[in-house]
């Protein structure tokens, strides 16, 4: 048995690595049907690496959709139970002419591993079950009880697990949830996120003529509804990035200075943020407020596609029938989502052209969550982290959301670590995703740490 996790960690490196690329490979895709056969290999690669690592009663969940993976260990009675969650669905890696390599089909260059799902989250999840199977292999068992609980439909919703964690509180009980789905400050830097934006997305649909029509012939008396859409969409916010949805701004509860304070004093580059991350000409949002509270401290609308008429190649002058965008808020703290696709309804209603009628279709819905730093086990995983890259961790918020981590809250009466590995420019959800290999490694360390430091009480 080897004496360390250090020592396991070094004997079994090539082999942590080649597995995470057979993850990799399965294009488990969550919004696309043709698919579904790679989820249930995904599920099925999370469930003998679970049995492998030395998890026990091992199941794979069906659901609705796509099927949640569960896994435990119980063999540490009087010490806290830490439950383990991340996700085995990616997003589709379009557009593939910008990859430098196929998207599933693992490629390490200069460090890092690039394909879909490396950071988002199939790498980050694997330190989870590589931590485990690491302590149980130099200890016969862990300091700690830990649950896994693995979805399929993270990047859709994660409607399937929020039915499920509703539904089996007791089976899920736990002291604290472990989350790795989020990213560090900057390379070299190790956080801890204690806030995320909530999330509503919802499709606005927009009809007006029967059929679609030629638009020689009925071109200026039928009301277009991709024009009508646009019209209406264009109305949301001002030039400064304001929304202009009435109500919406009511509940925005505003950091504390003294987590301001904290920003400002992060290495962060403006312009380096612009040319790296970003790459547009310029950066936008509201006026009098920073970068980082623009991103992490203030709720936002945006426009993520508009479907209708005709897009193909060559002419076609049609006035189409119908037409369709997908578009999205972030919420902050104190925001109610109900309340806000309230007043996006109200919205949308008041502001449709004449001759159009408009549908909206709520896909999801999640409220901000924020975590108290001060929590006896964020204490630990800061410490576990500032010890493994060598200086002290930041806290942070993230603009994302992870919608389970407020089911957590609901239905568990848990926080929840948001202890992320990833890197901000690893590209998710964009072609040529990566992972840096070097957090891979101490993020198995650091979980394995963190549950040895947190079972010591």
């Amino acid at each position: 048995m080897p004496a360390t996790a250090e020592d396991y960690l070094r004997q079994h490196q090539g082999r942590f690595l080649e597995e995470l690329k057979t993850f990799l490979r399965i294009p488990s895709v969550s919004t696309l049907p043709e698919h579904q056969p790679d989820i249930e290999r995904a599920a099925s690669f999370v469930a003998e690496s679970l049995r492998q690592a030395g998890l026990e009663n091992v199941e794979v969940i069906p659901t609705a959709r796509h099927p949640l993976v569960y896994a435990d260990w119980l063999h540490a009675p009087g010490r806290p139970t830490v439950l383990c969650y991340g996700h085995y669905d990616v997003q589709p890696p379009d557009p593939l002419e910008e990859w430098r390599s196929a998207p599933f089909e693992p490629e390490v260059r200069e460090g890092n591993l690039y394909a879909r799902g490396a950071a988002d989250d199939k790498g980050q999840m694997h330190i989870h079950i590589k931590a485990v199977e690491t302590l149980c292999a130099t200890r016969g068992g862990l300091p700690v009880n830990v649950k896994f609980l693995v979805e399929g439909e993270e990047e859709v919703g994660g409607a399937s697990i929020s039915k499920y964690v509703a539904e089996h509180p007791d089976k899920l009980q736990a002291d604290v949830a472990l989350v790795s789905d989020t990213a560090m400050y900057a390379e070299g830097i190790p956080a801890l996120c204690v806030g995320l934006r909530g999330l509503v997305y919802c499709e606005v649909e927009a009809r007006g003529p029967a059929r679609d029509l030629h638009s020689g012939l009925y071109g200026g008396a039928a009301p277009n509804p991709l024009f009508g859409l646009i019209e209406l969409l264009a109305q949301a916010k001002d030039p400064d990035g304001v929304i202009r949805i009435p109500g919406f701004y009511d509940d925005v509860e505003p950091p504390a200075e003294v987590e301001k304070r904290s920003w400002e004093s992060l290495p962060f580059d403006e312009a380096e943020f612009l040319a790296k991350e970003v790459g547009a000409p310029c950066l936008i949002g509201e006026r009098g407020y920073s970068v980082l509270e623009r991103l992490w401290a203030r709720p936002t609308f945006e426009v993520h596609g508009v479907a209708g008429g005709f897009t193909g190649t060559g002419a076609k002058t049609v006035i189409p029938a119908r037409a369709t965008a997908k578009v999205s808020f972030r919420l902050v703290p104190q925001q109610d989502p109900d309340k806000l696709i309230a007043a996006f309804r109200e919205f949308v209603r008041s502001k449709t052209p004449d001759g159009i009628r408009t549908e909206v279709r709520v896909l999801s819905a999640a409220p901000a969550v924020r975590v108290n730093p001060d929590h006896p086990a964020i204490q630990v995983a800061a410490r576990c982290l500032s010890e493994a890259f060598g200086r002290p961790t930041v806290f942070i918020r993230s603009g994302g959301s992870i919608p389970i981590v407020g089911e957590f809250a609901k239905h568990l009466g848990i926080p929840t670590i948001l202890m992320g590995f990833g890197l901000p420019d690893d590209g998710l959800h964009s072609p040529n995703e990566k992972f840096r290999l070097d957090n891979y490694y101490k993020g198995i360390l650091t979980v394995a740490r963190f549950l040895e430091q947190y079972g010591q009480g």
